[in-house]
């Protein structure tokens, strides 16, 4: 053998010193394997933690899992007739979830599209800057923006007793979803190769028929990750909802009801409640609800990435 490889042993230079690149090359692969072994660590750990706290309840008399999906009443702390029925809260963050989704989704492609195929030069550069900068403002402070402009805003203009409603709630959402969308979106635009907008524009195609029949069809599995990480980020938020949507437990009938998401209640109760008690167990239980409902929504999206993928 001439060399060493990668997997062989290191070879010894002229002055007897050790080949530190072989070392190196060893050390990056250690690293880079435990970095992505350790994702998969930490999940399996949060999960096992949360089932743990939350098997209690699982297993006891108070749970009924009938009434803990169907049943609309909350009623954890009642002394005489506890209730733990969690449909309200889970009607809450599905149309939170959803009506943020109908304005992010078609504001958030439209400016990729605009980034990725009409912007040019410091227009393009300034655009990006401000959709990573609008993505950096903390959760609180999208709340605050809910509870103390739109709040007002919504009672003024739509003549209703309450501004912290599911209208208030999406809207804050939405604007949170946006930038990830976006960005993400942008990326998924400008990976697809420009032989393919030539070739379109060769044959006689306006720059909008370029876009729609050509570039967006080729960049549909980026923009689909795209949306499903904006509903991951709009589904998994808590201190934003919590001060935009009213906490209220009730079955919404219009946008403008006062409403509870899963993740809002976990934020507020859990700190009030004695450590190991049925209350306490339930709130976890709604953890591990959660974590089942976020890892069905992934493994769908992997299957319909791969099943885009085939076709």
């Amino acid at each position: 053998m001439s060399g060493a490889t990668a997997s062989q042993k290191p070879s010894v230079l002229a002055d007897d010193q050790p080949d530190t690149a072989w070392y190196v090359d060893k050390a990056v692969q250690v690293i880079m394997f435990v970095a992505g072994v350790s994702a998969i660590i930490f999940i399996i750990g949060i999960f096992i933690f949360v089932s743990k706290e939350g098997a209690g309840f699982i297993g006891g008399e108070e749970m009924n899992f009938s009434e803990f999906f169907t049943s609309p009443r909350w009623r954890p702390t009642s002394e005489w007739n506890p209730t733990y029925g969690i449909l309200a809260m889970i009607t809450g963050t599905a149309s939170v979830t959803g009506l943020s989704m109908l304005i992010a989704i078609p504001f958030s492609l439209g400016a990729a599209i605009y980034i990725a195929e009409f912007a040019t030069g410091k227009t393009r550069e300034a655009l990006k800057v401000l959709v990573e900068l609008l993505a950096a403002i903390p959760s609180v402070v999208w709340g605050f923006i809910g509870l103390s402009i739109m709040n007002p805003l919504i009672i003024d203009i739509f003549d209703v007793p309450v501004g912290l409603n599911i209208f208030n709630a999406g809207l804050i959402l939405g604007l949170m979803s946006a930038p990830i969308i976006t960005s993400i979106a942008e990326d998924a635009l400008k990976a697809v190769p420009d032989g393919f907008r030539e070739a379109a524009e060769a044959m006689g195609a306006t720059r909008w028929q370029v876009i729609y029949k050509v570039v967006l069809p080729a960049a549909k599995n980026g923009l689909l990750g795209a949306v499903l990480l904006g509903v991951g980020r709009s589904f998994g938020e808590t201190m934003a909802v919590l001060m935009a949507s009213g906490h209220s437990i009730n079955l919404p009938e219009n946008i403008f009801d006062s409403v509870r998401a899963l993740t809002a209640t976990i934020a507020a109760e859990l700190g009030e409640t004695a450590e190991g008690s049925t209350h306490y167990q339930s709130l976890f239980t709604i953890g591990i609800f959660l974590f089942i409902v976020t890892f069905i929504i992934n493994l769908t999206a992997d299957l319909i990435v791969r099943g885009v993928r085939k076709g």
